[in-house]
């Protein structure tokens, strides 16, 4: 009977370890994929901080929609932009807003995650030069 006791604290063991190793492993993966998606994600976040910048200041100054275009031209290696990417400048209501459209890969291993960018900035209304 001591043997049987012995033998199937043998086999939790071995099953305590196969859990840890899974929880170790999936722990690991999500570690892995934030490490790859975050840096995507900073770029996109700080990228749609310059564009409202970029729009305010042109509402502010009485820079034409041209002008917005040129900054995020300017800007696209420093927020890791495409070469391919859509601006599209425009002025509303005497409002100036400029929309960006871009894909950019993610590559995971076996996989990879397109990040769609598609963001409109519009300048604040009490801005505008009248």
């Amino acid at each position: 009977m001591n043997k049987d006791r012995m033998l199937k604290k043998q086999g939790e063991r071995g099953g305590a370890r196969l859990k840890f190793i899974i929880a170790v492993v999936a722990f690991a993966v999500v570690v892995y994929v934030g490490y790859l998606y975050m840096p995507v994600a900073m770029d996109a976040y700080y990228l749609k901080d310059m564009m409202q910048n970029k729009v305010d200041m042109a509402a502010t100054q009485g820079f034409e929609t041209a002008w917005v275009k040129d900054q995020l031209d300017k800007s696209k290696a420093e927020y890791h932009v495409p070469p391919e990417a859509i601006i599209t400048p425009a002025r509303n209501d005497n409002r100036i807003e400029v929309r960006v459209q871009f894909t950019r890969p993610i590559s995971f291993p076996g996989f990879t995650y397109n990040y769609e960018f598609d963001y409109t900035a519009k300048s604040a209304n009490f801005l505008t030069i009248k």
